[in-house]
């Protein structure tokens, strides 16, 4: 049983190891690990070089050739391109490292106890960071328990409700976010048959999917075979049916005009509405532009008392959940400042919980 941590728990860790200690993530592919490891510390300023492991054949491919010295009297080993030799720390990403063939584990080794590769060391202050995939559905090659010992390892789950959150600030196709809120097991999953050919869905092929389709309004059968080559037949199917039942009522629209939509929020049911939920949460939090943030609490205060007064108290229960929560910081801020009543109600509804 690992130690399981989101993407919000994964950027603390981060923070807080100290350059000497080694971390190994474990998790899916296409979970986001690579990305966000990058993401981090190049905004700490540090040089990210990521070595893929799994694609290393020979330890010279790591440790660099041998080569005679000037004087023609010994032989040392020229450093890989990767090598820093301005003297400046790294930050080292060893992907795939349970994908490495035995040999290359053996220089790795020294290169995560002593920072030490063929005779040269890394600069000080660079940290080694690893990425494996865990699951029988993998060719994997078994990590020795010496090697495992000297990380920190960490089992990545990141959240459907951070990845939705980073898809709607990274532009992310609105049809596919609307989806993945409705069915977030279609984020990371639904198999089709069992050939080993057969794709499934994850997150990055969900991006790949909004690079083709934010262009386009409607989706025909061409499109439709090309989207389900990306994320399986499965998934591919359930986006083609959400498409053609999506009621079209979105978060955003709530927000902008919650008299507007009344009529439309009557006809929901609870799971529908704590979907939506999620949405309202994120629209919020990534708008920068105060005098609209001003507007959309405006708006949730009356969804939230249109909750209230129509007793629909599983789908207001949800949204207190949600708001207790720590990844939605900057609605809190908002509904500190511009509503004492969606304050109040949270406050009463967690006070009830506890009696």
């Amino acid at each position: 049983m690992g130690v399981n941590i989101n993407t919000h728990e994964l950027i603390k860790i981060l923070t807080l190891t100290p350059p000497g200690q080694n971390i190994m993530l474990v998790g899916r592919h296409g979970i986001g690990k690579s990305r966000i490891i990058t993401d981090f510390f190049e905004s700490q300023g540090k040089k990210v070089v990521s070595l893929f492991l799994g694609q290393m054949s020979d330890p010279g491919d790591l440790i660099g050739l041998p080569a005679l010295d000037s004087d023609l009297t010994k032989t040392g080993f020229r450093p890989p391109y990767w090598f820093p030799l301005d003297g400046k720390p790294i930050v080292l990403f060893l992907d795939e490292l349970n994908r490495a063939r035995p040999e290359i584990l053996q220089c790795v080794m020294d290169l995560t106890l002593n920072r030490s590769l063929a005779g040269k060391r890394l600069p000080a202050g660079s940290q080694i960071v690893s990425a494996v995939n865990e699951g029988d559905e993998y060719q994997l090659t078994d990590l020795d328990p010496a090697l495992v010992s000297r990380f920190n390892v960490y089992h990545f789950l990141p959240s459907c409700a951070e990845w939705l959150l980073w898809a709607a600030a990274n532009g992310i196709d609105g049809r596919i976010v609307s989806f993945i809120e409705k069915n977030s097991d279609c984020l990371d999953g639904v198999a089709g048959p069992d050939s080993g050919l057969d794709k499934t869905a994850d997150r990055r092929s969900w991006e790949r999917v909004s690079e083709i389709i934010k262009t386009e309004n409607t989706i025909n059968k061409t499109l439709e075979k090309l989207i389900a080559g990306i994320i399986g037949i499965k998934a591919a199917l359930r986006f083609k049916n959400f498409l053609k039942e999506n009621s079209g009522i979105s978060s955003t629209m709530i927000l902008r005009s919650f008299d507007q939509c009344k009529d439309d929020l009557e006809k929901l049911s609870v799971h529908e509405l704590s979907d939506l939920n999620e949405g309202l949460f994120r629209v919020i939090e990534l708008e920068e532009k105060q005098d609209i943030v001003k507007n959309y609490t405006s708006n949730l205060e009356k969804y939230i008392r249109w909750l209230n007064d129509t007793r629909r108290g599983e789908a207001l229960a949800h949204w207190a959940t949600v708001y207790e929560g720590s990844l939605y910081p900057k609605t809190k801020v908002a509904v500190l400042s511009y509503s004492s009543y969606i304050f109040q109600t949270v406050i009463d509804y967690v006070k009830n919980i506890k009696l």
